[in-house]
């Protein structure tokens, strides 16, 4: 169950992707109705099948966006990284929600009214524009990700996961150990294979010197080798 948490004011300059675009009113219109949540780690935040009410706005933790496969194993389809907006697909399309949402880890989380986001995008062009460019980078990127894990083995799966949260997490102070901490069955489930696959594949990789295994800690030894194995599939 979510909770409430600070003052809205408070992460107001994360919002500034969207609240630069709006006037002032629309701006007080907005943060008047919007809340700030929090969820504890692996809560849900959507389910699939609910009807949207919010646009959500991950302020800092880490979100997995899911669906339910055949078999009742979950594929993540896509994580989310601060300070990112989510969740508002399905209420742009008039859908229940086709995937579910939920914390990684302790997050917090802005929810915007759909409705007041609506009202705001029929009167605000730059505001619709801010969202029509993300819907086209997700599409793009979910095009690729289809593309990778239907045809790639399960070892440039499992490569180019790990680039992937690379990418979206980035890594520890030691420039190598990826940020994020997933379980094997979580990783299992971004790379589309079994979490026996995964265990077996992410010790051949530790075997090849290819990362570091520290309990959840991955480390990335040979990133240029990882980034190969990816490439060729």
């Amino acid at each position: 169950m979510a909770r409430k948490a600070l003052n809205i004011v408070n992460v107001l300059p994360k919002l500034a992707a969207i609240t630069d675009l709006l006037t002032e009113q629309e701006k007080e219109t907005l943060l008047q109705q919007s809340n700030i949540q929090l969820y504890r780690k692996n809560e849900v935040i959507y389910s699939e099948g609910e009807v949207p009410h919010y646009l959500f706005c991950l302020i800092s933790g880490k979100v997995k966006i899911y669906k339910e496969g055949v078999g009742g194993r979950a594929q993540i389809v896509r994580v989310v990284k601060p300070v990112e907006y989510f969740g508002y697909r399905a209420a742009f399309a008039g859908e229940d929600y086709v995937t579910s949402a939920a914390a990684f880890e302790p997050t917090t989380i802005v929810r915007c009214p759909v409705k007041t986001v609506t009202a705001l995008l029929q009167q605000n062009a730059r505001l619709g524009w801010f969202f029509i460019q993300r819907l086209s980078a997700n599409l793009g990127q979910a095009d690729e990700r289809t593309v990778s894990l239907t045809q790639k083995h399960i070892r440039g799966r499992l490569a180019e996961s790990l680039l992937f949260l690379k990418q979206n997490y980035g890594v520890e102070e030691d420039g190598s150990t990826l940020s994020i901490y997933l379980s094997r069955e979580d990783l299992a489930n971004l790379s589309n294979m079994t979490t026996s696959n995964a265990i077996r594949t992410l010790s051949m990789f530790a075997a090849e010197r290819i990362v570091a295994i520290d309990g959840r800690k991955i480390k990335i030894m040979d990133e240029v080798k990882l980034q190969k194995i990816s490439r060729i599939g």
